[in-house]
Formats: structure tokens, C-alpha cells, sequence
């Protein structure tokens, strides 16, 4: 009986003689060198020579940048005064400082340490101020302080963005309501005032870009809660900097910001006088406020840690390189590979050394079988012939079995060992009788 089973017809394909078909439908990419990874390429051994070399001139470059930067730090000259703590009272200092009737100037005293050459930066530090306080730096809006058309636009200004009846604020914001407002007048031991310039203080980009030269502040500061300083409404923002320079906020919260320029020298020892307006509130978040006279380097400020971080790596390259180059002379070791893949030389062919012959006969793959060694210990059964018996016959290594003859063989049988006791003992001329009856048995 036959199974009849209908097949349909295969589908006819058709492939063109040039195979442009075949082709077309593939997924394979445009052959490339750069994606095949077949361009030429240099990939140099790191020698020990060539390691200790650069771990030589890594240090030979990096101590002498970092004894520069160190020097350089040296010669900046900074006055530091912190005076928060003794320019209010003791009793009640959060009160003091919020009570807009009462007179808050202090009085410092500095002495300039060394020669001070001009210009002689003015900064206030505070410290433990979190300007980058995710709402705090989002409390701002650029376009509002761009572009004079925006000035009704206060989205983002949130929770200082209007007044109490619905007026939008120009700047509005968390961070213009916070202004910094503490001042400050300098005056030299000889009655010589020191006049404070505060033109270009604030970045360029700042004040061209991001604050409108036709933007004018409105309804700042109106509230019932003053945050900070105050903003002449008839001045515009681009020519405000105190203002530019404290929208730029800090990343840390200990940072100092420019207040503005000494543009005189002053020689070591004089003595200047600082008339300050104590007027900023730092005691409700326990924040520090210091008044900073400083000058600049080739470098910038007072600041050691470039020049330690590159005498310590400086120095760490030096102590390797020393390292590496004892190991090598105590222990040279040769490369194996002693080839480059550089474009001179496209087809590097390495030097591989022969591997090691091996011995004929035994597979040395496997483990050899590890022998005993043959028992060197007495038999469970031994019997020890005593020294007063008579002398044996030598024994014959061409006899299959070694005789004794031993004329009193009932001496030596130990009475010990029952099954020992039924082994017959022959003298010499029985061994010769029981011989000869064994060959007449077996020649019958």
C-alpha cells in the first residue's frame, strides 16, 4: 500500500550571474578597513627601560612645577579677620542683628604683615552657607533678568517671586533676596583713606549675556521679611556687580566672593583701620563671616595644594622608577616577544621560541605510577637460629630449594608455634634416603 503525499512546487529564485542580487538582501556591512580594525596601528612594548624612563620624566617635569606653585603661594600676602563674633553683643545676637533701628558698625584693627603690592583684592569668606542648595540655586529666573519684556515673568522665583499684593518682583529669587549687604571703609594709620573700587569686579559674560543693561529693579526687598541688601531701583542690573557677583553662586559652603580692589601698596607693619556695617544675618544657621585682604601670583591666590599634589606624584614617580630599575638590575628578565606592531612594520612576525623536547618511549603526560618499595621487615614467621648451633650448609642460588643440615633439628624448632612443629626437619643422611625413596616412587 502506497502513501500518495502532494507537494506544492518550490518557488522559482532567480540569481542574477554577478551575484548583485545576493548581494542587495545581504545584512553584512560596506567592507572597511577603519571597521574591520585593519588600519595601522602602533602599539609599543613597555620595556623596562622604557617604563623607568617615563616614570623618570613624569617626576623631572611635575617637582619643579610643584616648587614653583609652592613658591608662588609663599609670596601671597593675606590678611584674614573674622568678626561676627565681636561685633554684636553676647546676650541677644539674633535680635540684634534683625533690628533695623540699631546701629551696627564695628571697628577692626589689621596690621599688614609684609609689603602688600597693588591690587589688593577685598573678599568676604562666609562659611557654612549651602549656596548650592538645589532650591536655593533653582530660586532665579534668567530670562526675567535678560530681557526687559520678561519682566512679569516669575516662574521659578518661588517663594520670593511676588510681593503681598501680586506685584512680581525684579530680581526675584531666593538668591537676589539673600544678598550679601555687610560693608566696609579702609583707612590707613596716617588718616589716608583707602578708596575700595568695585568696577569690574564680576565676570564680563555676566554682565553682557545674563543681566540686561534696560533691566531696572522693582519691588525688591518690599516685604515684611528683609533677606539682604538693597538695589538703587535707578541703576540697571548689568551695572549692579555686587549683585552679579553674588548671583554666581558657590559649589561648597565655605567660599569667598570679591567685594572689590585696593589700588595702593601697602608696606609691612602699617596699620589700617576697618569701619564695617555688621548687617548680614549669620547666627540663625551658624554661619562664619570673614573680611579677607589679599594679593594675587602668576598662580592666583594663597593656595598650597596644586604645588603638594604635584611635588607628591612627582615624588611618587621618582620613588617607582627607582624601584623598577633596582628590581631590573638585581633580576633582569628578557622579553618574550621582543616586537612592535608599528607601521613600519605592518606584519610583525614574533619570535617564539622552540618548545622543550620531550624523551621518547614513556608518555610524560601522565603521572608515573609511584612503586612500593619491597618490605625490609621480618616475616610473622621467623625462626632464629641460636649461635650454638652448628654451621649450615651455604646456601646455592642455582637450587630451587635450599637445604639445611642441621645435625640436632629438634633444637630448633620452636615449641612456640604449633603449626611450625609439623614441618619435618631432615638431617643430612635422612634428606638422602627421603630422596632417593621419592625418585623410586616417581620412577614407578
Amino acid at each position: 500500500m502506497m502513501n500518495s503525499t502532494s507537494a506544492s512546487p518550490a518557488a522559482p529564485i532567480s540569481v542574477s550571474g554577478d551575484g548583485t542580487d545576493a548581494r542587495r538582501n545581504s545584512k553584512r556591512p560596506k567592507y572597511s578597513r577603519f571597521t574591520q580594525q585593519e588600519l595601522p596601528a602602533c602599539k609599543p612594548i613597555l620595556t623596562p627601560q622604557w617604563v623607568i624612563s617615563i616614570f623618570t620624566l613624569v617626576g623631572i617635569i611635575f617637582v619643579p612645577i610643584g616648587v614653583a606653585a609652592l613658591l608662588a603661594s609663599h609670596d601671597v600676602v593675606e590678611i584674614v579677620d573674622r568678626y561676627e563674633t565681636v561685633c554684636i553683643p553676647e546676650n541677644d545676637k539674633i535680635g540684634y542683628i534683625q533690628n533695623p533701628t540699631t546701629n551696627k558698625t564695628c571697628k577692626r584693627v589689621l596690621t599688614v604683615p609684609k609689603d602688600m603690592d597693588k591690587p589688593i583684592y577685598v573678599y568676604y569668606q562666609l562659611d557654612n552657607f549651602y549656596q548650592n542648595h538645589r532650591r536655593y540655586v533653582k530660586s532665579r529666573n534668567d530670562q526675567q533678568l535678560r530681557d526687559k519684556s520678561k519682566a512679569n515673568e516669575t516662574s521659578g522665583c518661588d517663594p520670593e517671586k511676588t510681593t503681598a499684593n501680586g506685584v512680581p518682583i525684579v530680581p526675584c529669587g531666593l538668591i537676589a533676596w539673600s544678598l550679601f549687604n555687610d560693608t566696609y571703609n579702609f583707612t590707613l594709620n596716617n588718616g589716608q583713606a583707602l578708596t575700595i573700587n568695585k568696577k569690574d569686579i564680576s565676570w564680563k559674560s555676566d554682565r553682557n549675556h545674563k543681566f540686561g543693561s534696560d533691566v531696572f529693579p522693582k519691588n525688591f526687598q518690599n516685604g515684611a521679611l528683609i533677606g539682604g541688601g538693597k538695589l538703587d531701583p535707578k541703576i540697571p542690573l548689568s551695572e549692579q556687580e555686587d549683585l552679579i557677583v553674588w548671583m554666581r553662586t558657590a559649589a561648597l559652603p565655605t567660599f569667598r566672593k570679591l567685594y572689590g580692589r585696593i589700588e595702593v601698596d601697602l608696606k609691612a607693619n602699617d596699620t589700617i583701620t576697618v569701619v564695617l556695617e555688621n548687617n548680614y544675618n549669620t547666627y540663625t544657621f551658624g554661619g562664619k563671616k570673614k573680611l579677607v585682604l589679599s594679593t594675587t601670583s602668576w598662580l592666583g591666590g594663597k593656595n598650597d595644594f596644586l604645588g603638594i599634589a604635584y611635588l607628591s606624584i612627582g615624588g611618587v614617580c621618582f620613588f617607582l622608577a627607582t624601584l623598577f630599575t633596582v628590581v631590573y638590575l638585581l633580576k633582569p628578565r628578557s622579553l618574550i616577544h621582543p616586537f612592535s606592531f608599528c607601521p613600519s612594520n605592518p606584519n610583525p612576525k614574533p619570535i617564539i621560541p622552540p618548545p622543550p623536547s620531550r624523551p621518547r618511549g614513556r608518555s610524560t603526560s601522565r603521572k608515573p605510577i609511584a612503586r612500593i618499595p619491597p618490605s625490609t621487615s621480618k616475616p610473622p614467621h621467623t625462626h632464629i637460629i641460636p649461635a650454638s648451633t652448628p654451621p649450615i650448609d651455604t646456601f646455592t642460588p642455582s637450587n630451587k630449594f635450599a637445604s639445611l643440615q642441621i645435625d640436632d633439628p629438634s633444637s630448633i624448632i620452636s615449641s612456640e608455634n604449633p603449626i611450625d612443629n609439623n614441618i619435618p626437619v631432615y638431617s643430612s643422611t635422612e634428606e638422602a634416603s627421603h630422596s632417593d625413596g621419592e625418585s623410586s616412587s616417581s620412577s614407578r
